[in-house]
C-alpha cells in the first residue's frame, strides 16, 4: 500500500513540475520579471500539495516536499530557495504537530543549502541538484535519530522514503533538463528556419528580379527550375519551358557545343563557359554567355549544374560597332595617304592620254574612262580620309529632292526608270549641309537604278515619323539584297555590285550620323529594296 502511496506522490510531483514547462512551451512571450520569485512561489504550491499527499504509516507521516526545496535550491538559487521551503515548513507544521523538531530540521537544511551554494553556484544544474541531495541525506540521517528518535526502530521505512525523496530529485531532474535541452533544440531550429527563411527569400528576390537567365539541369539533362527571367528576355514562361527539352529552343548550330560541354562537366566536375544563341518566342535568336557550375552531391558526383546566362547582344552590337569604327580609321588613315599618291601619278597618266590620240580612238576612250573611274575612287577616298568642315544652314528638304531628282532624271529616262515622287503637304526644313545632304540622296537612288536593269518605277516619299523626326522612303524593283547580307551594308570595300567599292554607302552613314540621322534596309530578293532614311526637323 506505501509503494502505491509513493507512486502517486511521484506522479503528481512529476506532472506539478511538468505542467509549467509544457505550457512555457507553447507560450512565446519575454521573459518573466522577478523569475526567481514566481519560481519560489509556484515551488511552495507544490510543496503543499505534495504535504497534503503525505503517507501515514503507523503513526508517522512522511512526505517528499524537500524533492521541489531542493530542485529550486538548484535551478535558481537560495532566495527561490528559502520561499518554496517557508510554503512547506509552514503546510508541514499546519498539517501535524511535534512544531519544534519540524522548524530545527527545516532551519538546519536551509542554512545548510545556502552555505552549500555559495560554492557550487559555477557547477551544473545536474551537479548542484546531486550535492545539495547528499547534503539532505546526510542531514536526514544526523537529525531524524536526535529529534525523533526513531530511525532505529523503523530503519526499513525511512530508507524506502529517503529513496523515493531521491527519486523524486531524480525525476524532477530528468524533467527540466529534457525540456531546457529540447528549449534550446527548439530555438535553434527556430533561428536555422529564420535564417533559411531569409536566404530563401533574398535569393528568391535576386532570382525574380534579375535579367540573367538561371537553369538548374539535373543528370538526366531535364531542366528542374527557370527563373521568372526566361518570360521577360525570351517570352515564355516557365511552365512552357519544361514541356520542352532544353535543345529544341537552342540554336542547331550550338546544340552539339552545348551537349559536350554538359557531359564533360559531369565527367569533371569542373565549371564551364559557353556561348549560345536561345530561341525567343517570336522566332528569333538571342545570343548568350553563360557560366555552367556543377553543384556536387553525396559521393562527390555532380547531382545539378546551375547554368546563369546573360544577354550579350548589346554588347555583341558594340563590339561590332567598335570593330566598325577602327575599320572607318584605318580607312580613313589609308585613304589620307594613298589618294594622294595614286592622283599625282593619274593626273600625269590622264594628261598624256589625252594629249596622245592613237589610231584606236575605242581603246582610248576606254583608257580615260577607268582613269575618270580611278579618279572617282580618290576623291571618294579623300573624302573619308580628311575632316572636312561643314556649315549648317537651313534648308527646304522637298526643294532638295526636287532638285535631286531633276539632275537624275536623264539618265532614270535613259534606263527606262520613272522617279514618283509623294510628299505630305507641309513643311520640311531641316538643318543640314547641302551638298552632302545631297549627295546621300544621289548614291541611294544611282544604287537603286543600278539594281533595276530591266527599268521599273522608284518611288520617293517624305513624310513625318515622328514628333521631331522626317522620313525619307525609296523603294525600288531591283533585284534585291539577300536578307542576311543587309547587316553588312555601309562597310568599307563590302559591295555587292561588280565593280563596286562600298564607299558610297559608307560615305551616306558617315554624312547621316554627323546630322544625327539614321539609315535602315529592308529587301527581299527579286522584289526590291527599301531604303528608309530619317532626319531631325529644324525648330
Amino acid at each position: 500500500m506505501i509503494l502505491l502511496d509513493y507512486i502517486m506522490n511521484l506522479a503528481i510531483f512529476s506532472l506539478m513540475v511538468s505542467t509549467p514547462l509544457v505550457i512555457r512551451s507553447f507560450i512565446k512571450h519575454k521573459p518573466l520579471k522577478r523569475i526567481t520569485l514566481w519560481c519560489g512561489l509556484y515551488g511552495g504550491i507544490v510543496s503543499i500539495i505534495l504535504v497534503l499527499l503525505s503517507i501515514h504509516q503507523e503513526g508517522y507521516s512522511y512526505d517528499i516536499r524537500y524533492a521541489p526545496v531542493i530542485l529550486v535550491f538548484a535551478y535558481l538559487g537560495p532566495l527561490s530557495g528559502i520561499i518554496t521551503g517557508i510554503f512547506s515548513l509552514l503546510m508541514r507544521l499546519y498539517s501535524s504537530g511535534q512544531w519544534m523538531p519540524a522548524i530545527i530540521g527545516w532551519s538546519i537544511i536551509m542554512i545548510t543549502f545556502s552555505i552549500i551554494h555559495l560554492y557550487i553556484s559555477k557547477l551544473s544544474a545536474i551537479k548542484r541538484s546531486a550535492i545539495l541531495s547528499g547534503a539532505y541525506l546526510v542531514i536526514y540521517v544526523l537529525t531524524v535519530p536526535i529529534l525523533f528518535n526513531v530511525f532505529r526502530d523503523k530503519p526499513l521505512f525511512h530508507l524506502q522514503y529517503l529513496v523515493f525523496v531521491m527519486l523524486g530529485v531524480t525525476i524532477g531532474c530528468l524533467l527540466i533538463e529534457s525540456y531546457v535541452k529540447l528549449h534550446r533544440l527548439n530555438n535553434r531550429l527556430s533561428d536555422m528556419y529564420k535564417m533559411l527563411g531569409e536566404s530563401e527569400s533574398k535569393y528568391r528576390i535576386i532570382a525574380e528580379n534579375t535579367s540573367d537567365l538561371i537553369m538548374v539541369m539535373n543528370k538526366d539533362h531535364s531542366i528542374s527550375y527557370f527563373s521568372p527571367s526566361h518570360e521577360v528576355v525570351l517570352g515564355f514562361r516557365a511552365s512552357e519551358l519544361e514541356k520542352f527539352e532544353l535543345c529544341t529552343f537552342i540554336h542547331p548550330e550550338d546544340v552539339c557545343d552545348f551537349k559536350n560541354t554538359v557531359k564533360t562537366m559531369f565527367e569533371k566536375k569542373e565549371s564551364q563557359a559557353l556561348e549560345f544563341c536561345l530561341k525567343h518566342k517570336e522566332g528569333y535568336y538571342i545570343e548568350f554567355e553563360s557560366r555552367c557550375m556543377p553543384v556536387k552531391g553525396e559521393g562527390q558526383s555532380v547531382e545539378h549544374i546551375v547554368i546563369i546566362s546573360r544577354d550579350i547582344s548589346e554588347r555583341k552590337k558594340a563590339e561590332e560597332i567598335l570593330l566598325q569604327s577602327e575599320k572607318l580609321s584605318i580607312v580613313g588613315e589609308l585613304a589620307a595617304g594613298v589618294a594622294h599618291e595614286i592622283r599625282n601619278p593619274l593626273t600625269t597618266i590622264k594628261g598624256f592620254l589625252q594629249l596622245y590620240r592613237g589610231e584606236n580612238t575605242d581603246i582610248d576612250r576606254l583608257l580615260l574612262t577607268e582613269l575618270e573611274r580611278i579618279e572617282g575612287i580618290t576623291s571618294e577616298l579623300l573624302s573619308l580620309g580628311k575632316p572636312q568642315a561643314i556649315q549648317l544652314t537651313r534648308m527646304d528638304l522637298r526643294k532638295l529632292l526636287e532638285d535631286t531628282l531633276e539632275l537624275l532624271a536623264p539618265e532614270a529616262l535613259m534606263n527606262n526608270i520613272q522617279l514618283k515622287l509623294q510628299m505630305e503637304d507641309t513643311d520640311f526644313f531641316i538643318t543640314c549641309e547641302r551638298n552632302q545632304v545631297k549627295q546621300v540622296f544621289l548614291n541611294i537612288l544611282k544604287n537603286a537604278m543600278e539594281a533595276m536593269k530591266d527599268g521599273g518605277e522608284i518611288s520617293i516619299d517624305l513624310r513625318k515619323s515622328a514628333e521631331g523626326e522626317c522620313l525619307i522612303a525609296v523603294q525600288d524593283q531591283g533585284c534585291g539584297i539577300p536578307e542576311e547580307l543587309l547587316p553588312r551594308l555601309g562597310e568599307p570595300f563590302y559591295s555587292l555590285k561588280e565593280k563596286g567599292t562600298g564607299l558610297g554607302i559608307m560615305i551616306c552613314h558617315k554624312i547621316l550620323k554627323q546630322h544625327h540621322g539614321s539609315i535602315s534596309y529592308k529587301s527581299k530578293m527579286n522584289e526590291g529594296t527599301l531604303v528608309e532614311i530619317t532626319l531631325p526637323l529644324a525648330s
